[in-house]
Order: C-alpha cells, then sequence, then structure tokens
C-alpha cells in the first residue's frame, strides 16, 4: 500500500511538470549520481557478474532468466489490457500458465516455441500510453537512468514482479534468505546478461553520461510508442548530440 501512495504522490508531482522543456535541469546531480553508479558497477557488478557467468553454464544461466522472465508475464499481461491490447494481455497470461507448468515452474520458455511471443510492457508504458508526460530525465542510485514518470511507476513494477515482495505486508518466500539470495541472483543475471553493452558507452561516445541518457530516452519513447515514436520538443536528436562538442567542464 505505501508503494502505491508513493506512486501516487509522484505522479501527482509529474502533472504538474507535464509541460518540462525537453533540456536535462538536472544534470549536474545525474552525472554525479551516474558518476556514482559507474565505479559502482566497475567495482562490484560487474566482477561479480564476470564470476557468475564463467562458472554458471549457459543453460542455467538461460533457466534463470527465464524464471524471472515468468514472473513478469502476468504483469506484462496486466499492462497490455490497461492499454487496450487485450490480445497481447491474453497472450501474457498463457505464457505464465504455460512456463509455469508444463515450463518446470517457468525454467523452460515453451510458450515462444509455442507461437506466443513475450511481450514488453511496464506501469511506465502505461501511464505514457495514458499521456503522462515523461518529465525531467533523472539517474537514481543503483538503479540508474530514467524519467521522473517511470520512476513512479517502478515501486508498481518491482512489487507486482517479484514473489517474495513485502510491498503489501505479505511474502510468499517466507525464508528472508531465500528472497535475498533470490533478489541478488535476479540482479547478478542481469548484469551478467548486459556484460559489454559498457563497451559500447566507452566507444560509442566521448560523453558516457549523455549516450546513456539519450539511449535510455530513445528506447523507453519507442516502447512506450509501440515502435513509432511521435517526433516533438522532448525528442532529443542522438546525432546532433553525439557529433556536437563537449562544452568546457563536461565529462570525457
Amino acid at each position: 500500500m505505501k508503494n502505491v501512495l508513493l506512486a501516487f504522490t509522484v505522479l501527482v508531482f509529474i502533472a504538474g511538470c507535464a509541460g518540462a522543456p525537453p533540456e536535462d535541469p538536472l544534470e549536474p546531480h545525474n552525472r554525479a549520481v551516474f558518476s556514482f553508479n559507474d565505479k559502482l558497477d566497475k567495482n562490484v557488478m560487474k566482477p561479480v557478474a564476470e564470476r557468475y557467468e564463467a562458472v554458471t553454464p549457459v543453460l542455467v544461466r538461460t533457466w534463470v532468466s527465464n524464471f524471472f522472465g515468468n514472473l513478469q508475464d502476468p504483469w506484462i499481461a496486466v499492462n497490455s489490457l490497461l492499454q487496450g491490447k487485450v490480445t497481447e494481455a491474453v497472450t501474457g497470461l498463457m505464457r505464465f500458465l504455460f512456463n509455469s507448468t508444463m515450463g518446470l515452474g517457468g525454467l523452460l520458455d515453451i510458450s515462444t516455441e509455442a507461437g506466443l511471443p513475450k511481450h514488453d510492457e511496464d506501469f511506465g508504458q502505461t501511464l505514457g500510453a495514458w499521456g503522462v508526460k515523461e518529465g525531467y530525465f533523472i539517474v537514481l542510485p543503483f538503479f540508474g537512468p530514467t524519467t521522473l514518470r517511470d520512476a513512479s511507476a517502478m515501486p508498481l513494477d518491482v512489487a507486482a514482479t517479484s514473489l517474495w515482495s513485502r510491498s503489501y505486508g505479505k511474502s510468499i518466500i517466507k525464508d528472508s534468505k531465500v528472497r535475498y539470495g533470490l533478489s541478488g541472483l535476479k540482479v547478478i543475471n542481469a548484469r551478467a546478461r548486459h556484460l559489454g553493452a559498457e563497451r559500447t558507452l566507452e566507444e560509442g561516445t566521448l560523453d558516457k553520461y549523455r549516450f546513456a541518457r539519450d539511449l535510455y530516452l530513445q528506447q523507453r519513447r519507442f516502447r512506450v510508442h509501440d515502435g513509432n515514436p511521435p517526433l516533438g520538443n522532448n525528442d532529443f536528436d542522438l546525432d546532433e548530440d553525439f557529433d556536437a562538442p563537449l562544452e568546457s567542464g563536461e565529462e570525457q
């Protein structure tokens, strides 16, 4: 319930910022947090993920990814329905039922092979489909790039996709060690799946922050508008941003 109230409070704030300009007014703060996250990743997350990848067979990592992906399907179905995508909502529910039973608790993704593709929807996208503006770009400690709209949706997304969530005073998994272990495994497995992504940031531009910001915003708009984002004042010109010389004082 606390998460719901938090999401609603932030959502009200976003509504007041509906006319937010495309600039990045929080850039000084965002760059500081981005630098913190980058150092944390290099010194902790990346080494752990590399070790995990080295000692865990590919098949096992696939099972882990399928398991956590299966937990997302009901929430994806809910958001699909909230956006009026009835067919996708039914597909999401069928995926969860098939993979949870015949797929050994979600370890096997038999639904994709059966012609039930996995979709990508979350509450942030639902808010966008309802017309809620994304608001300012912001970088959160540990969580990384987001927008005010997506940040407001994050508590609901996390609670809805976690079997061990205690957001509403209950938890399907009672053992705290198991809950924390699963949470850690989810984070490490996700990081391992993106090993090499930092190479793109390092080689793609002199300004990692700007590259990460523009890439995130571009991808989110692509998803919110189902692959056909409208051009407007809130769209960054990626080519222009990358080709423009860095201003004095910007990180290199």
